[in-house]
């Protein structure tokens, strides 16, 4: 009777309605974040009344979904564009709060069977692919462009050509990509998290993945926290509110974790054309704003802004240290140092593929009237910035292996010193 009491309550925990909650938490909380982001970056201000759809497309890319740019200009005009980039405050918010829900059920627990993970994740699974459609099929909008005054509004006006702008998402491929990414979220989630229990036959892996997953987290998290101070007294102290508060709300984790792999020495390749600009420290589209691609870097940036740029090396090195030494000293006594190295360069380098990955923007529109382009300047533009993979993963591979020897030779030393005080 008892047995059956106490089994009950543990499947009833996580059932369908826990599943609704833990979905509309995570995109009510995406959607608090998304909304006053857009709102301090004058999304309010587009035509049409699209507010509410562009706050859908944003959540839609959050979670990697793709959102295609349209137009129709006439058969006299032309316009084209692209646009791929993740606002990574919105998607880390989403992360912390879906995985928040789907560990709380099975906390206080070690063990958990397969197939009771599995119901679980797909149940949460099923009421998210739902949601995406409902956000895929919401984010589209179209609206026309004003071409203003000038040559530009004057051969428009004459040729009665009204360009269309607009945006829809590609909702298969947005399905498919948000999947992805909750698997991602529910796996992490049980990689890192104390209370998150693991089928009998990965036990044996939790010593190796456990302890370099959340090295990881916390470093994530704390350049994250790190650039949250750094904004808020350049808001203080230099003005532009609103403008930092939209970066906060809406890329705070892409300039926290492009600077995180600069301070590493990364280099990131990228271009500012036109109007748009990075929503970033201005010395970033200063160094980016040449007529080829050019190099982002800590020698660049050094060299457009001062020697102050070689913090981010030194808070690269503090923060590795420290969560390396946290690691091993949470870790059992018995793993070795070298495999300590091993586990946090390997944790290191697919910290950094996921940054670069997620990291990159491409953004690309452009609008010609009978083949002149130039003269719509303030309507076309581009902006690139990807890293160059390979010697990023490299970077991160050395970077990640020597603070695990740095981080395990410490804590064997502490242990020692704390030994010898306890005999």
């Amino acid at each position: 009777m008892s047995a059956r009491t106490s089994s009950g309550p543990s499947v009833a925990r996580h059932g369908w309605a826990q599943a609704l909650a833990a979905v509309l938490g995570a995109l009510v909380a995406m959607a608090v974040v998304a909304a006053p982001g857009l709102w301090a970056a004058g999304a309010t201000g587009l035509p049409g009344d699209a507010f509410p759809q562009v706050v859908a497309a944003t959540l839609v890319t959050a979670v990697g979904g793709t959102v295609r740019l349209s137009g129709d200009a006439g058969e006299l005009a032309g316009t084209e564009g692209g646009l791929t980039v993740i606002p990574l405050s919105v998607t880390l918010t989403g992360a912390l709060v879906l995985g928040w829900c789907f560990r709380r059920p099975l906390r206080h627990r070690v063990v958990a069977g397969a197939p009771e993970l599995a119901v679980w994740a797909a149940r949460i699974a099923v009421l998210w692919l739902a949601a995406l459609l409902g956000l895929g099929l919401a984010a589209r909008h179209t609206f026309e462009i004003s071409l203003g005054e000038g040559p530009l509004g004057d051969l428009g006006e004459l040729f009665g050509i009204r360009p269309m702008a607009g945006f829809a998402a590609d909702v298969p491929l947005t399905m498919l990509i948000g999947l992805v990414w909750l698997a991602g979220v529910l796996l992490v989630t049980l990689l890192v998290s104390h209370g998150a229990p693991l089928p009998a036959g990965l036990l044996r892996f939790q010593t190796a993945a456990r302890p370099a997953a959340q090295a990881m987290v916390m470093l994530l998290l704390a350049s994250v926290v790190i650039c949250l101070v750094v904004a808020l007294v350049v808001a203080a102290t230099r003005g532009h509110p609103v403008e930092t508060f939209a970066v906060v709300l809406l890329g705070l984790p892409n300039v926290a974790w492009l600077a995180l792999t600069v301070g590493l020495g990364a280099t990131w390749e990228g271009r500012v054309e036109g109007p748009f600009g990075l929503p970033m420290p201005q010395v970033l589209d200063e160094v980016l704003r040449t007529p080829d691609v050019s190099e982002l870097n800590l020698g660049t940036l050094v060299e457009h802004d001062g020697n102050r740029w070689w913090w981010l090396l030194v808070v690269d090195a503090v923060l590795l240290l420290a969560v390396a030494f946290l690691t091993a000293a949470l870790s059992p006594a018995d793993v070795r140092v070298l495999r300590h190295a091993v586990y946090m360069g390997v944790a290191l380098a697919l910290t950094v593929l996921m940054i670069c990955l997620m990291a990159r923007i491409s953004a690309r529109i452009g609008l010609s009237v009978l083949g002149i382009g130039e003269l719509a300047e303030g309507l076309s533009g581009e902006v690139l910035l990807k890293a160059r993979l390979p010697s990023a993963l490299g970077l991160g591979l050395l970077w990640g292996t020597a603070a695990g020897f740095a981080g395990a030779w410490g804590a064997r030393a502490v242990r020692r010193r704390g030994g010898g005080a306890g005999r």
